[in-house]
């Protein structure tokens, strides 16, 4: 079994490795060159989308800066917006529906690390090598979802369709679907109604309509 095939089976595996190491220069280098790139090159960061990502959706934007650790663990549906400084380290698969929103700071993250100092260090492989070892949690994210600025979510989450989550929240549990979530950790303040419709908040809806 590779190391990568230890990941999707959510046992330890050692980030060390010649492969994974090689994996992630990759995508490291891309993120860094999506980065560099001007918003007006949308043919560049469109192909450098599509090189970094497993998949990279019709219509969405990611504003960058980017950082991607594996990159093609990630998935990101159709008509997504991402804006600054959006960090996803996908160790395990990390899936984004359609129709997303993120905010600026948004971190997505999926490994894990053993809670004991020493076996953080080194632990013994299969034949006594000593190694580091991690492990990770895959993260999906449904679709028509709304991330306030500064949220982290943590390994293993997932996020229902329809959800937004409030401003500077570290979602460390699943989050049903529309929910207003918000807190840290990151808690379900209450469900999401046909009463929040703009159109019952003229003051601000002003001349426009609801579709």
């Amino acid at each position: 079994m590779t190391e990568e095939e230890k990941i999707f089976k959510g046992i330890l595996f050692c980030p060390g490795d010649p492969e994974l190491r090689a994996i992630k220069l990759r995508s490291h280098n891309l993120s860094k060159e999506y980065s560099e790139t001007y918003e007006h090159e949308t043919e560049k960061r469109a192909a450098l989308a599509k090189e970094i990502l497993a998949k990279f959706g019709e219509g969405s934007f990611m504003q960058g800066p980017v950082f991607f650790h594996y990159g093609k663990h990630t998935e990101i549906g159709d008509r997504v917006f991402i804006n600054y400084n959006f960090t996803v380290q996908d160790d395990a698969l990390v899936k984004i529906g359609n129709d997303c929103n993120f905010g600026p700071n948004v971190t997505i993250v999926t490994p894990l690390h053993p809670m004991i100092a020493s076996e953080r260090k080194l632990m013994l492989d299969r034949d006594g090598n000593k190694k580091r070892f991690c492990y990770a949690k895959p993260v999906t994210i449904g679709s028509d979802c709304w991330f306030g600025a500064n949220v982290t979510v943590c390994p293993g989450v997932t996020i229902g369709s329809g959800c937004v989550i409030g401003a500077g929240s570290v979602v460390t549990r699943d989050i049903p679907p529309n929910s207003f979530a918000a807190g840290v950790p990151c808690r379900v303040i209450r469900e999401i109604t046909e009463e929040d419709s703009m159109k019952y908040k003229p003051e601000i809806l002003a001349d426009n309509n609801v579709i």
